[in-house]
């Protein structure tokens, strides 16, 4: 498949949204994780289902509780939309949570299914 510039520029920030994301929820910065969404934006992760901006303050909350995390995300599978602003993703993704009490490693594995929508030339 080829790809125009403006959607390889698309797919490009598209990608960045979801590696702020990372970043934000890893580094504990809650305003790096709230750029990767929209205000209004939805965030369904099982245990929470609600207002993304609500998810990210959760979780510089909960994630006190490890001395250090890492989201690695692989594989991200990006659908363009004919209309231009929207597209959907599918990322797999492994994360290492380092207890802060203790010399524990966990680590959960997943898939992040995603819509994106581009707001005023902005994803």
């Amino acid at each position: 498949m080829s790809y125009s510039t403006e959607q390889l520029s698309d797919l490009q920030l598209i990608r960045d949204c979801a590696d702020r994301y990372c970043r934000g929820v890893d580094r504990l910065d809650e305003a790096l994780m709230k750029s990767a969404y929209w205000q209004d934006a939805t965030d369904d992760h099982g245990v929470y289902v609600g207002n993304a901006m609500t998810f990210a303050e959760m979780c510089m909350v909960s994630h006190l509780k490890w001395r250090s995390t890492s989201h690695c995300i692989l594989n991200h599978a990006i659908e363009l939309d004919a209309d231009g602003v929207h597209a959907r993703g599918e990322i797999y993704n492994v994360t290492y949570l380092f207890q802060a009490d203790a010399d524990v490693l966990d680590t959960w594995h997943g898939r992040y299914l995603d819509r994106y929508e581009k707001r005023n030339g902005e994803w």
